[in-house]
Formats: structure tokens, sequence, C-alpha cells
């Protein structure tokens, strides 16, 4: 039987050109009850032509209607009165019956939609009681119709299920992958803050002291501009990798970086950790980006004479430490040092900061997420 899924605004030529407008060929039952009489009445036509217009005009308006609650009235209603009204003098109208439980429960809520099917088979029943229409062939109408109207029924509160269920998976899976877009797009923006964070500061720092020295020492003057190149395309290729996903840093390679970028703004650097202990990719390049950030906000902010870094790992976790002897203080976090808690609070860690003489900062990782 029809499923009436003409749901959404879509246009009336559009909705009606639908494969669903071969299950009226069920209504062939109807006018085959005054071909085949042996004794005619002369209202037997003019009845089964009524019903069969009527039929198609209600179904055409199910169809345009869709799945709405005004189909109650507009459809179902209908359908069940002029079956009621016809079956007792054509047996064969009872297929209304089946068209109304099919629009029933494609439409209504199951509750609603069962009683429903139970009202439509009483009515079944009471027009066979009053039907003029012979024992035999009267049976054989009014017996299909009871049985398909829950057959038909059932199965379309089924598919209906089944087509809700598609859309919530729908609906999920566009859930996840916009989920999926923003974190990628966080991932993103992390990252290009640290790369070009870093970068620009150390480009910006060298661009000012090869100003400075152009007049007084042009060769150190040139030595620093081409440092500016090499930071220029260092941080180049970092942006075009980090949009790929492709980026993966280490600490010893941000332990180089920051002793050049500290170099550049007087700041000695000690560094403690001879016995690097090994690390995960995933965990070593987090805990890189966190070096990468520490450094650049003690460049850009501290006013330090000395920084000192340091990386241990004992049984409850690996640790790594950035303390500068600079102005300190409580100054609220930006969104690097956002960002960096965000990093290591995906690996199970966290982040300590202390702004007493000086700053210090204190990274941890769980050492099943390190190793």
């Amino acid at each position: 039987m029809t499923s009436f899924d003409g749901t959404g605004p879509r246009p009336v030529a559009e909705r009606l050109r639908t494969w669903e407008w071969v299950y009226l060929g069920y209504l062939l039952f109807v006018p085959a009850q005054p071909y085949f009489s042996p004794d005619l009445a002369w209202w037997e036509w003019p009845l089964a032509i009524t019903v069969c217009a009527a039929t198609v005009l209600l179904y055409a308006v199910a169809l345009l209607r869709g799945r709405s609650a005004r189909q109650v009235w507009s459809s179902i209603v209908p359908m069940a009165v002029i079956g009621a009204l016809a079956t007792p003098f054509n047996g064969a109208a009872s297929v209304l019956f089946i068209y109304a439980a099919a629009a029933a429960a494609n439409t209504l809520p199951w509750q609603v939609a069962r009683r429903w099917l139970a009202g439509l088979t009483v009515l079944d029943c009471a027009t066979a009681l009053l039907s003029q229409v012979p024992v035999p062939y009267r049976l054989l109408g009014f017996a299909s119709a009871f049985v398909m109207i829950w057959v038909v029924g059932l199965l379309e509160l089924r598919q209906r299920d089944r087509r809700r269920e598609l859309e919530n998976q729908r609906l999920r899976t566009t859930q996840v992958e916009l989920l999926a877009t923003l974190a990628e797009r966080e991932r993103i923006a992390r990252d290009l803050h640290d790369l070009l964070g870093h970068s620009l500061t150390a480009v910006v720092m060298r661009a000012q002291l090869t100003k400075e020295l152009v007049l007084a020492d042009p060769q150190r003057a040139r030595a620093e501009s081409e440092e500016i190149e090499r930071n220029a395309r260092e941080a180049l290729a970092a942006v075009r990798s980090t949009v790929t996903g492709w980026r993966r840093t280490s600490i010893r390679a941000e332990l180089e970086v920051a002793r050049r970028m500290l170099a550049v703004t007087g700041v000695t650097l000690r560094v403690s950790c001879e016995d690097e202990p090994p690390l995960a990719a995933a965990a070593e390049h987090e805990l890189g980006l966190a070096l990468r950030e520490a450094v650049t906000n003690v460049a850009r902010h501290a006013r330090a004479a000395t920084c000192h870094i340091g990386l241990d790992a004992d049984e409850e976790g690996v640790r790594l430490v950035i303390a500068d002897d600079g102005i300190g203080g409580a100054a609220p976090e930006g969104t690097g040092l956002t960002g960096l808690r965000e990093r290591i609070a995906k690996l199970g860690g966290e982040v300590r900061r202390s702004g007493a003489a000086g700053t210090t900062l204190t990274i941890t990782v769980p050492l099943e997420a390190a190793r």
C-alpha cells in the first residue's frame, strides 16, 4: 500500500510524479463486482465509478499533504466514511479501509494509529453485517480487508520507524562531521597561533636589531637579515604543514629554536635534560609546542636575564619546567596559554603556572600518555 511519503516543500508536480500511484490498482476490484454481477442493478456502475473517482482524489490529496496531521480529516476520515457507505452495496469497496489504514499508520503516532486500525476493523465487520452482497462474495471482500488492514498498517508503522531511524542516523552523521570540522579548525587555530606567534616574534625582534645595526655593524646586520629570511621561510613551511596536518616537532628541535630566539633578546638559556626520556610522537609534539609557547612568552613579556628549561621523568610521568627570573606577576592568561592547557589536557596532563620570583610553568604528562 502507499507510504504517502510526500514530505518536504517539493513542487506539486514533483509530489504527484511518484510510483506510489501503482497502489491504486487495488481499485480495480470495485468495478469488478458490477462487471461480473449476474443481476446488475442500475446504481451499481455509478456507485463503483463514484467510489473510484473519490478514492483517486483523496489519494492525490494524501500525496500532496505528505505526513501531515491534517490527513486525518483530509484523507483518512473521508476514506473510512466512503468505505462505510459504499461497502454494504459493493463488497470490494472495503479496500478503502486498507487505504485509510495505510494513511493512518504513516501519519499518526503509534498508539493512535493502532486505535485507528482497530476502529477500521470494527467498521469493516459492521458493514459486513449490513451488506446486501451475497454471502460468498461478501466474505471474500470483508475477510481480505479484515486481514490487510493489520498487515498493511503494521508494515507501514515499521517502515516509518525505519525511515525515522535512518533520518536520525543521518543527523548523527552530520553532527559528527560538524564536530570533526570544528575540532580540525581549533587544531589549525592553535597550531597557527603557536607557530606564527613564535616565528613572528623572532622576525620582529631580529628586524628591530637589524635596524639598529645597519649603520653601526653592516656585516652583523646582513647576518641578521639572512636569519630573518630563514625564519620567515621556516614559518611559511610550518604553516603549510600545519594546515595539512603533517607537522611534527620535537623537544630537541624546539630547544634549538629557543636558544636562537632567546639569544636575540639577551636572555641566557640553561637546559638540564641530558638524559632525554623516550617519548611517543604525539606526546613529544604537544610538549614541543608547549615549550615553544612558553619560550615565546619569555621573549615577549618576561624581561628576564635567565631562562631555565628542565625535562625529566619518573614513575608518575614526564615533567617539563620552563622558569625565568623576569617580572613575574599574575597577569591574565592569553589565548596561547589557554591553547597550551587544552593540548596538555588531551594527554591527561596538567599545566601549573607560578608568578612569584619570575614565572615558572610546570607541565606534567602521565607516563602512559607520554610513552
